[in-house]
């Protein structure tokens, strides 16, 4: 048993008295956010459904990438274990909606209850996780000591932690290596990640960088029939998408486009931003005349004169992913950090990009080391590679080399299972 820091102590107790504060966030902060209001309860550890029979394996995951990313691993453990069951908890009513139409059978989906001591009580007593699996970066300090308390396994798979957050852990560093020490095993995306953790203090002997676990995603899917409808629609014409875009990178990419279309006639742009709810301020802020712009949302056609199509809909990107030859993948020309570059590379999307990529640091170096991505700075350059890389033989050749560096690392998934079931006690044998 890890002991605890002075501040982890300070933050336990004062989480035992945290339900005030939960019942403060459920009327402010996740009563407007959540879609579904008769789900607030998950919020208090409340469930919604009965826990089913047998062993339950706990995977938490922060919002709709890190969810995504675990579907493989989820998929592959129910079909080989018809005795399984799997819980998935986020943090964001956008996962849960996403995940709606994604979950294998066996695969229930809660909201992760606030940091609380009351809360998450109920929710460990509710469903007897047999083994807790935690993704990428989140570590909530109470769920994560009485987990340990209980003495329930707990691994973390993809984990992930950046310079500025491993700084900031600096300052409460024995806060970190009592949460770390906590957990079985910890595999990480990256070499970076797994040194800020044994500086933080995890024993290293518990930690290995396998990958990210979004490289043995299986592609994103889509609606075949729209799909075909649509590619009958742009037959003929250059198709590039703008995805997971942020504030400030729409007027970008139009930017860019602009430059592209003076050299690649009836160049048809996508735009994909991340969050969808930002589509009435995105139309404020393109140029007003300009453009015959369409607006999937409000089921406005896409048709031949159609030069910039605003996808504002969720759970569609790995329908405009096929649709495009050239992919610019956003949250990379403002400081974000990047999005998921497998997601384009898996369905044949070239791969642009701007500087701020520390979420995938290594993955997008491995892309540009293969010549399957490259970086841009700005409007003009990104305008000026778009024009360059819609070049049929070059957006093919980027690619192929795209898929190739995709299967170099394509058992990051075997190994994130193998922890799993190596972890994950047996069932009890009944006596006769």
């Amino acid at each position: 048993m890890s002991s605890n820091s002075f501040a982890l102590s300070l933050y336990l107790a004062a989480s035992r008295r945290g339900m005030p504060l939960a019942h403060w966030l459920i009327r402010t902060r996740f009563s407007r956010k959540d879609a579904d209001k008769s789900r607030l309860p998950e919020r208090l550890g409340r469930a919604s459904i009965p826990r089913p029979e047998g062993r339950l394996i706990w995977f938490h995951a922060v919002s709709v990438g890190e969810s995504l990313a675990l579907l493989e691993i989820l998929r592959r453990l129910v079909a080989d274990d018809k005795t399984l069951t799997c819980l998935i908890t986020t943090g964001t009513s956008s996962a849960a909606e996403l995940l709606k139409t994604r979950l294998p059978d066996r695969v229930i989906h809660q909201f992760i209850p606030i940091d609380v001591l009351p809360a998450v009580t109920a929710f460990l007593d509710h469903w007897r996780p047999d083994l807790a699996v935690w993704s990428e970066s989140e570590f909530w300090p109470t769920l994560i000591v009485e987990t340990s308390k209980r003495s329930i396994p707990m691994i973390s798979v993809n984990a992930r932690i950046s310079e500025r957050s491993a700084n900031r852990w600096r300052w409460f560093k024995g806060t970190i290596a009592a949460l770390l020490n906590r957990f079985n095993f910890i595999q990480t995306q990256d070499l970076s990640t797994a040194d800020h953790f044994e500086i933080l203090g995890m024993d290293p002997k518990r930690l290995e960088a396998t990958g990210s676990l979004k490289e043995g995603s299986e592609p994103l899917p889509c609606d075949e029939k729209e799909l075909a409808r649509l590619t009958k629609l742009v037959s003929g014409r250059p198709v590039w998408v703008a995805a997971s875009t942020h504030e400030g990178e729409e007027i970008i990419a139009e930017q860019a486009y602009r430059i592209a279309e003076r050299v690649t006639p009836r160049l048809l742009m996508i735009l994909v931003p991340r969050h969808v709810e930002r589509a009435d301020a995105i139309l404020a802020a393109l140029p007003q005349g300009d453009w015959n712009i369409a607006r999937r949302s409000l089921n406005q056609p896409l048709e031949k004169d159609t030069d910039i199509y605003l996808a504002d809909t969720m759970g569609e990107l790995g329908l405009w992913y096929r649709l495009a030859s050239v992919a610019f993948v956003g949250g990379s020309l403002v400081p974000v950090g990047g999005h998921n570059p497998f997601e384009p590379a898996t369905l044949g999307s070239a791969i642009l990009h701007g500087p701020h990529v520390f979420n995938f640091t290594d993955s997008y170096e491995r892309f540009t080391q293969a010549k399957a991505a490259r970086l841009v700075q700005n409007a003009q350059e990104l305008g000026e590679a778009l024009a360059d890389t819609l070049q049929p033989d070059k957006a093919a050749l980027m690619a192929a080399a795209a898929w190739t560096a995709i299967s170099d690392g394509a058992d990051v998934t075997d190994k994130a299972i193998d922890l799993i079931r190596a972890n994950l006690p047996m069932p009890l044998k009944v006596a006769e």
